[in-house]
């Protein structure tokens, strides 16, 4: 697939996208970009979380690392499913109760401002950082299989990609976003679906011969109980999982935006539900289509992509798609499925970073009504110059498997949201407010430095993914040490 093909692809689906736009912006309210006039149908709010929720790091780097974890990140998945249960049950009641337009409001009601102010950044940079890794593994595929042979610098596609959101996100933010979300998870469903068949056909090999072949079972390991030293031990994925879920979904703006847009708390509980058992069964295939590109790799000799002369998996798929001889229906299929995959949580990314900054730190709402609408706006563009330079920084410092990475990170920045929230659900203590930055500060710390313990001193124990609930434990007890002897009444 040419260069001018995949440009030509590219400009008609964002094309369909301004369309949406077009017809879900027409207002142009606060309102609609906030809440979406709390109209949205739960199913289509179900179903384009899927998309939300995989991203352009699904889309890639989960295949890519099928080599060196097989299926290892199914018992991380596995643990999502349990977390979702808790977003559903416990804490989308809550900001139903209150009626939130930023889930961080809650904190400014049971602690104060200080504690409102610090939850609401740990968000920002978690937001942050996570749009920034998705769009930056986008970024990379673009430039490595189009815009190079072009001469175009990785700059300016980063620069055109973000640009593209903001055109078709600008008016209606989420309202805009619950439909497109929709589209886009369509798209990336269908490019894993035909990229299975197609690959296979190449193979000659029936889907259930696939999954009945010894090469397969080279890859398709997923229960790890050997040691618990080890990192991807099953209990240390399934409850880090978990917690993932219920900081990266629940304890995020961006996720719970969505759900809030329905018309009522049964509503946004059935779409949880029904979302969570449908993402489990997607990742699978993306585990399965991973092995299938190692396999095909193998077979025909594909050599892993190199990027600043080092291999790269996560450039595989992209590899095999489109350099593979495989056909332009699945080279079209496959940039269908990443471009979709990457701006279906960048663009609802770029909205709760704007609907947060406006109500948690510029509180919108106090301002006159006809100066909200230009504050939007004036952040919706800054938004967009910030996660340029987050990305384009991230090309120069960037070495891991992206999905690793952005898991990582989260167990740093979630931590705190996690402690907040679990101490103001589950006691009625109250707190020293103006000391709450300094424990979820000291609390990153801690866990930045038990992170970075050497193995051998600790017995050869290898930290993951139960770093974000520790960090989260030690921001409760940090809170529990500066409570005050009043406690919240009901």
């Amino acid at each position: 697939m040419s260069s001018t093909q995949i440009l030509l692809l590219i400009g008609a689906y964002f094309l369909m996208l301004i369309i949406i736009s077009h017809f879900t912006g027409k207002n142009d309210s606060n309102d609609d970009f906030f809440k979406a006039g709390k109209t949205s149908p739960w199913y289509l709010v179900a179903f384009g979380m899927v998309g939300a929720s995989l991203s352009g790091v699904t889309f890639i780097s989960v295949p890519g690392w099928v080599a060196d974890s097989q299926f290892s990140y199914m018992q991380v998945v596995l643990g999502y499913l349990l977390g979702y249960l808790v977003v559903a049950f416990v804490l989308l009641p809550l900001y139903y109760r209150l009626n939130l337009t930023s889930i961080y409001e809650y904190l400014l009601e049971r602690f104060g401002t200080v504690s409102h102010k610090t939850g609401a950044f740990f968000f920002f940079i978690s937001r942050v950082l996570g749009a920034a890794f998705r769009l930056y593994l986008v970024a990379i595929v673009l430039q490595q299989f189009v815009f190079d042979d072009l001469g175009i610098r990785f700059e300016f596609t980063v620069i055109i990609s973000i640009l593209l959101i903001w055109v078709y996100t600008n008016k209606g933010g989420i309202k805009t976003i619950v439909w497109t979300d929709t589209l886009q998870t369509f798209f990336m469903i269908l490019a894993v679906v035909l990229s299975i068949i197609f690959i296979n056909r190449e193979l000659d090999w029936s889907f259930g011969e696939f999954l009945a072949s010894d090469e397969l079972s080279e890859y398709n390991k997923f229960l790890f109980t050997d040691s618990l030293l080890d990192r991807n031990h099953f209990l240390k994925s399934f409850v880090g999982g978990m917690f993932v879920t219920i900081c990266m979904t629940g304890l995020d703006q961006d996720m719970m935006q969505k759900n809030l847009t329905c018309k009522s708390l049964k509503d946004a509980q059935k779409n949880m539900v029904s979302f969570s058992f449908v993402l489990v069964g997607v990742t699978f295939l993306f585990m399965l289509l991973g092995a299938l590109l190692f396999i095909f790799a193998k077979r025909n000799g594909v050599a892993i992509p190199l990027m600043d002369g080092q291999p790269k998996t996560d450039l595989l798929f992209p590899e095999i798609a489109l350099n593979s001889g495989l056909g332009i229906t699945l080279a079209i299929t496959f940039m269908l499925g990443l471009i979709a995959a990457a701006y279906s949580s960048a663009d609802s990314a770029l909205t709760s970073l704007t609907t947060s900054f406006c109500v948690d730190f510029l509180n919108i709402g106090k301002k006159k009504e006809e100066e909200q609408k230009k504050v939007r706006k004036q952040t919706h563009i800054g938004m967009s110059v910030m996660l340029v330079m987050v990305i384009i920084a991230f090309k120069y410092i960037l070495s891991s498997n992206v999905i690793d990475s952005l898991l990582t990170v989260a167990g740093y920045t979630y931590g705190p949201l996690l402690g907040l929230f679990a101490f103001g659900i589950f006691t009625k203590h109250q707190i020293m407010d103006k000391y709450v930055w300094l424990v979820s500060l000291m609390a990153v710390v801690l866990i930045a430095l038990i992170a970075n313990i050497p193995t051998e001193y600790l017995g050869g124990y290898v930290m993951g993914y139960e770093l974000l609930p520790l960090n989260g434990l030690l921001t409760f007890i940090g809170l529990w040490l500066i409570k005050e002897r009043k406690v919240k009444l009901d």
